[in-house]
Order: structure tokens, then C-alpha cells, then sequence
């Protein structure tokens, strides 16, 4: 399945309205502004009415850059970074990034699902064959690309020590970044520190536990929240950002700040 240049502004307008806002300020001023934009999986997607209290770390991420950094998500729920490119979602993105934007890549969720030949990657061949093609394709048109390893799952042992989920899949990234010398943001140690720290009980508030559901892998508010302030954090720490580009990266964001809109299809 391919998409069209409509799609893609679908999908752009519906990440978060203050791409939007920022965008009218751009258009205002004749200054362009740089765009994050996001490949990745449910754990980073917009969600909508259906799906809430379920969020995506991608919703809340605008909440921590300053409004001449728009965020255009286009992660989108079950995707790997092989069926990402074979839907031909990558292509979408490239169709309409521009010099001096960026491309945040995460995925490992969905490339671990070995009995799905469609989205299976293995971690140090294909994996990173594929993650190239997100890496070449936005140096091809002057934009930035930036790896994320894959947020961790609320996974805990007998003992109460967070477990890490992704297998050899963080170490194939970290390693296909410093081959290709691409900013890397290691969103799973960070995580995996963080819900050992909040421990077996408080990491329920964060994930999607609902009165019907017990769901370790998708995030509520605040877990959408404190995912996306780790990866503002190590935009900034890894120097794809600057100070005069982030914010609030201390502050409470109020939870009323997250919201679901109603499906676009």
C-alpha cells in the first residue's frame, strides 16, 4: 500500500494542533520552520476517541519543544520498520521533508514478531538494512535522521527487577548508529531505569491499565508524558537540539494538555 501527498498531510494534521500553530507562525514570518517528524509504532502513534486513555509517547512529545520545532507524527499502531516501508510510509515522509528537518525513527516492537513474515526483521541483518533506509533516505534530502531504541514494556521478575523486552534489537541499533555516525537517543536503558525506579505498582499508572484492560506496552497520559520528556532530554543531551529548543523539560504538564480527536477515516 502506498500513500499519496494527501495522506501524508493527513496524517500531519492530525499529530498534534500545535504542528498546525506552528506552521501559521512559519507562513506568517516567511521563516520555515524545522519539523520532527516521527516513524515508529503504537507506542509512538496519535491516538484517537476510540483508543483513549491509550497514548502515544508522540502526542505529548510537542509539549517539551519550542512551537519552531513542529512535530508531524507519522507512527502508526502494528508497524515495523519493514512494513513501515513496504506501505510505503517512508516514502510519504521523504515525499515532503525538507533540508534542516528531522527524522526520529523507533521501532523493535513489531520486528520481534518472528511468526509474522511481514513485519519480522532479524536484529542484525534486515533490522538494520531496513533502519538504513530511513537513515540514506533523509540524508538524501538534507534532513536529519535520529535513532531511537524501542521503549521498554512494563515487564517486571519475582524479584520486582525491570525486565528488558527488545532482545538484541537495542544493541543493533546502537551499533548501526555509531557505524553511520547518527545521533542516537536510548530511549530503552532510559526507560528500563525509570520503571525499575518507579517500581512494580506505581508503573500501573503510566501504562494503559484500564478497569477492562492490562496493557504493559501502550502508555496512558502520564506515561505518554514521561516517555516524551526522556526523549526531549536526549535530543538535547545528544545535541540534535539546543537549549533555546526545548522546554518544560522539569515542569509538570498537566495531563489536560492530552487529548483524542476523532477519527479522520
Amino acid at each position: 500500500m502506498s500513500l499519496s501527498r494527501r495522506q501524508v498531510a493527513v496524517a500531519a494534521v492530525a499529530s498534534v494542533p500545535l504542528a498546525l500553530s506552528a506552521a501559521g507562525v512559519a507562513r506568517a514570518t516567511g521563516h520555515r520552520n524545522r519539523i520532527f517528524y516521527i516513524a515508529g509504532d503504537s507506542t509512538a502513534a496519535q491516538k484517537y476517541a476510540a483508543a483513549a486513555p491509550e497514548t502515544g509517547w508522540g502526542m505529548a512529545l510537542p509539549f517539551f519543544l519550542q512551537r519552531s520545532r513542529p512535530v508531524s507524527n507519522h507512527a502508526v499502531n502494528g508497524r515495523s520498520s519493514k512494513s513501515f516501508v513496504d506501505e510505503g510510509r517512508l516514502d510519504a515522509i521523504l515525499d515532503v521533508i525538507e533540508p534542516g528537518d528531522f527524522l526520529l525513527i523507533q521501532f523493535a516492537h513489531n520486528d520481534e514478531k518472528a511468526e509474522d513474515p511481514t513485519r519480522y526483521t532479524e536484529p542484525w541483518s534486515t533490522y538494520q538494512d531496513y533502519l538504513r533506509m530511513y537513515v540514506d533516505g533523509a540524508r538524501a534530502r538534507g534532513a536529519r535522521p535520529v535513532l531511537a531504541t524501542a521503549v521498554e514494556r512494563r515487564r517486571f521478575d519475582a524479584e520486582g527487577k525491570a525486565v528488558p523486552t527488545h532482545g538484541e534489537y537495542p544493541a543493533a541499533m546502537r551499533a548501526l548508529a555509531a557505524e553511520e555516525r547518527v545521533a542516537l537517543l536510548d530511549i530503552q536503558a532510559l526507560s528500563l531505569a525509570l520503571w525499575q525506579e518507579l517500581g512494580v505498582e506505581e508503573t500501573k499508572a503510566y501504562f494503559n491499565w484500564t478497569a477492562t484492560e492490562q496493557d504493559n506496552t501502550h502508555f496512558n497520559p502520564p506515561g505518554a508524558i514521561a516517555v516524551a520528556r526522556l526523549v526531549a532530554r536526549e535530543l538535547l543531551r545528544a545535541r540534535v537540539l539546543g537549549p533555546r529548543d526545548v522546554c518544560r523539560l522539569d515542569a509538570e504538564i498537566p495531563e489536560s494538555w492530552i487529548t483524542w480527536p476523532e477519527s479522520a477515516a
